[in-house]
Order: C-alpha cells, then sequence, then structure tokens
C-alpha cells in the first residue's frame, strides 16, 4: 500500500496577505515567487537567495504554481490590469513622476 506524504509549505491564512498562498513561516506570497521567476526570469538558485529561502521552500512554491497555474496566471493579469490603471489614473492627474 502507498504511503502519501504531505508537504505543507504551502500555506493560506486569511490573516496573512489577505488568504493568498504563501510558503509557510513566511509573509512570501506565491505569486510574488513566481511574478519573478517568470518576468525577471530568475532561477530557482535566484529565488532562493533573493527571498532568503530554501530551495525546497522556493521548488514547493513552484510545484504549487504548476497545480494552479490557470488561477495564479489570472491573479496575474488581474493585478497588472489593476496597477496599469492606476498609473493611468494618476498620469491623467499629473501625480505620476518619471525617473528618466
Amino acid at each position: 500500500m502507498a504511503t502519501i506524504h504531505p508537504i505543507n509549505t504551502i500555506v493560506s491564512d486569511p490573516a496573512i496577505r489577505n488568504g493568498r498562498a504563501v510558503i509557510q513561516g513566511t509573509q512570501i506570497a506565491v505569486i510574488d515567487l513566481i511574478a519573478s521567476y517568470l518576468y525577471r526570469e530568475l532561477s530557482p538558485d535566484e529565488l532562493a537567495v533573493n527571498y532568503a529561502l530554501d530551495m525546497g521552500q522556493v521548488y514547493s512554491a513552484l510545484a504549487y504554481y504548476h497545480q494552479h497555474k490557470a488561477e495564479i496566471d489570472a491573479l496575474i493579469r488581474d493585478e497588472t490590469a489593476m496597477a496599469d490603471s492606476l498609473l493611468e489614473d494618476l498620469d491623467h492627474q499629473g501625480k505620476l513622476i518619471r525617473f528618466e
């Protein structure tokens, strides 16, 4: 008979990051780690260093992402659209400061 060994590295708690999936013992949301992985193209080693995580935590977050890819990708799209809208509003109000 097979034994299932759960990996309890990714948790959700309404009191932490509005219930988003986070790495246990931290307030690092999986979505933040995945955004760095996808858009900054950080390697798992770089994620571990930049977020002060061990490799097990990084790979657990990556595995969680792949198991919930559609949901997390949709969240990233929604947050990007919201950020773009806020930046546009600030620009229209003349409150957006650009550093060049």
